[in-house]
């Protein structure tokens, strides 16, 4: 089968909207769980738990295109995260990328608070790295390289200002923590939350609701709850992106965005089962396949 320039301008296109939505989804969901009384602070499940390991199969148009892991180690109230990923269509063929992000800060009775953050992403003939810095949850400075080009500036890019900067949490912080929750696992209560994450780039909010309790697919990780909570979610750009971008414009006109949460540890962690993206080319989702916890002696 022979790929032509159109072919190749379409697959990017696709990974584009596909990255646009696994950050989406994956952000805000820090604060899905409703606030617990101030004596189950957000510190408590990070006492017992000192490193949570957890592995996604990424899926699209049901063939597998990529792989993400997290790792999270916990010392105290301070957390430290990396995140892989590596993806591809066709064995390569059409589109091949891989990326690592980290971020790392404090947990507070009122939440996570990052300190910093940092990902680097490259996929075809496109590189790049993103960094960010915070102070008392809002961000104090953050840089994207390669620079862009005061020329190229769209001018349908929507501007950034530093209040919209404030009580923002950066993409994989509001992905992989959550306070504790005394709601039982697979209670849709567990949805009624939104936040708003800068991605270094633009800033958005994921407001989540009520769907259904489902439960775990075959093959799902054992030690997890069979029942999940299935949430609707919306992404709402805010600002630092371009009103004519089709993957923004897709993601915020769609209705069709889930995210399904599991209890992982006896603390109450809750982390993303599953997260499913329409595209062009089909659904795309990202689920669960393993997971472990260290505890602390």
């Amino acid at each position: 089968m022979a790929y032509n320039a159109h072919s190749l301008d379409e697959a990017g296109h696709v990974m584009r909207l596909v990255r646009v939505g696994l950050i989406g989804l994956c952000a805000g969901l820090i604060l899905l769980v409703p606030e617990a009384p101030r004596a189950e602070t957000a510190s408590k499940p990070v006492a017992a738990t000192r490193k949570l390991k957890a592995n996604y199969d990424l899926e699209l148009a049901g063939f597998r295109f990529g792989d993400f892991s997290l790792t999270a180690n916990f010392d105290g109230p301070r957390y430290d995260m990396v995140a892989k990923g590596e993806f591809e269509i066709l064995a390569g063929l059409l589109f091949r990328g891989d990326g690592t992000t980290r971020s790392a800060g404090t947990l507070t009775d009122a939440g996570p608070k990052p300190s910093m953050f940092e990902v680097s992403y490259k996929g075809g003939d496109k590189k790049e790295k993103r960094q960010m810095r915070f102070a008392d949850g809002a961000v104090t400075q953050f840089s994207i390289v390669p620079a862009k080009s005061k020329k190229k500036q769209n001018p349908n890019k929507v501007p950034l200002n530093e209040e919209q900067l404030v009580d923002v949490l950066d993409p994989l912080t509001a992905a992989f923590l959550s306070i504790r929750s005394n709601l039982p696992p697979g209670d849709p209560e567990l949805c009624r939350r939104s936040t708003r994450v800068f991605d270094g780039q633009q800033v958005f909010d994921i407001i989540l609701s009520p769907k259904r309790t489902d439960k775990l697919l075959d093959g799902a990780p054992s030690a997890i709850p069979q029942s999940v909570a299935v949430c609707r979610v919306k992404y709402i750009p805010v600002s630092g992106y371009r009103s004519d971008n089709p993957g923004v414009q897709f993601m915020r006109e769609t209705d069709e965005v889930e995210v399904w949460l599991a209890s992982v540890t006896d603390e109450g962690l809750y982390l993303p089962y599953r997260i499913v993206v329409p595209t062009p080319l089909g659904s795309g989702s990202a689920t669960l396949t393993k997971v472990s916890t260290k505890s602390a002696q």
